[in-house]
């Protein structure tokens, strides 16, 4: 039960307010891929409960140009050597994932792998898409440390809010294993981008989010961590668009965010009784605001909404029962090689 002194209350809300209020300046300012800005905001404010110091800006300037520079060069290569390409951007996959699992900032490494699909893939296809997809990086992180400083202006933790745990660093064989059944994962939606980027960019943004989500997760409750979110994701989405429909406002838009917000923040901190994991609540509101990102783009553009929704849930699901089958898969061959190095 919350206490008065406990900050799970003030996170929610900061969580909530910090996502709606990107989600509609993104909008609002027509960036480039507008869903970007408040999924890093999502990122920023789970994985740290205190604002980012001054003296982290240079840090994130040099990750966002590691990120576009790495992207950037794997364009050539893609174009001249596919396999070649194809397999390198698989090892910088499993790096990144390692290097998260072994104690590395998630959210650094969230933005690499980001960066590292997406750039790649849109240059790949057409150089001027790829100038966009940093564009929209550099644009959406700015944007997204202003908001979270804004957020914790708002709702600041409580001076008494115990230190967050950090988080289990795992041995080296272990993180190789989660890491390569997190590129696995990734692989597929990055294929697809190469053939065409402009319509799966929403697809590597959510095999992404399943690549951190099966960090975590194991075989066994993969299928219940892992569709139940997506399926989750897109009924919420579904409501929130019929809810929006019926007055198509921008401070609507905030309004609507700013509530499903609360109601899956309450979720992740668990101030409403739930049996899922904090993954599990964090994977559902990715979802909810990548599909409902491009629905309002799609209705922008004049494209059949529903459509095209019922299109990208499909593929969701498909990339989610893929996920599914390879973390079964990569754990079934890992327990059996245990087995046979046993004495």
């Amino acid at each position: 039960m919350p206490t008065e002194h406990d900050p799970r209350g003030r996170r929610a809300l900061r969580l909530a307010s910090g996502v709606a209020l990107a989600l509609a300046v993104s909008f609002g300012m027509a960036l480039p891929i507008p869903f970007l800005a408040p999924i890093f905001v999502l990122l920023l404010l789970v994985t740290n409960n205190r604002p980012l110091p001054l003296k982290a800006a240079p840090a994130l300037a040099l990750v966002i140009m590691l990120t576009t520079g790495t992207g950037l060069l794997m364009i050539p290569l893609l174009q001249h050597a596919p396999p070649a390409g194809v397999l390198l951007v698989g090892l910088c996959l499993f790096l990144c994932f390692r290097h998260g699992l072994r104690g590395g900032n998630p959210l650094v490494t969230q933005f690499l792998v980001v960066g590292l699909t997406m750039i790649s893939a849109a240059g790949t296809y057409l150089f001027p898409l790829a100038v966009t997809v940093i564009e929209a990086l550099a644009k959406g992180m700015l944007l997204a440390v202003l908001v979270s400083l804004v957020s914790h202006a708002l709702f600041p933790e409580p001076a008494d809010a115990p230190a967050a745990r950090p988080r289990p660093v795992l041995d080296a064989s272990e993180s190789a294993w989660i890491a390569l059944r997190a590129t696995l994962v990734v692989l597929p939606a990055f294929l697809l981008a190469l053939i065409d980027p402009s319509s799966y960019m929403p697809l590597i943004m959510k095999s992404v989010s399943l690549g951190q989500q099966v960090c975590g997760t194991s075989a066994r409750t993969a299928g219940r961590e892992l569709l139940g979110s997506t399926l989750l994701g897109g009924l919420l989405a579904t409501l929130f668009w019929s809810a929006l429909s019926l007055f198509p406002h921008l401070w609507m838009f905030f309004l609507w965010m700013l509530l499903f917000g609360l109601v899956l923040g309450r979720r992740l901190y668990a101030l409403a009784a739930t049996r899922q994991t904090p993954g599990f609540w964090m994977n559902t509101l990715v979802t909810l605001i990548i599909l409902l990102g491009q629905s309002v783009q799609d209705s922008e553009s004049g494209q059949d909404v529903y459509t095209a929704f019922a299109v990208r849930m499909a593929l969701f699901i498909a990339v989610t029962l893929y996920a599914c089958a390879a973390v079964y898969l990569i754990d079934r061959r890992r327990f059996h090689r245990q087995r046979r190095a046993a004495p």
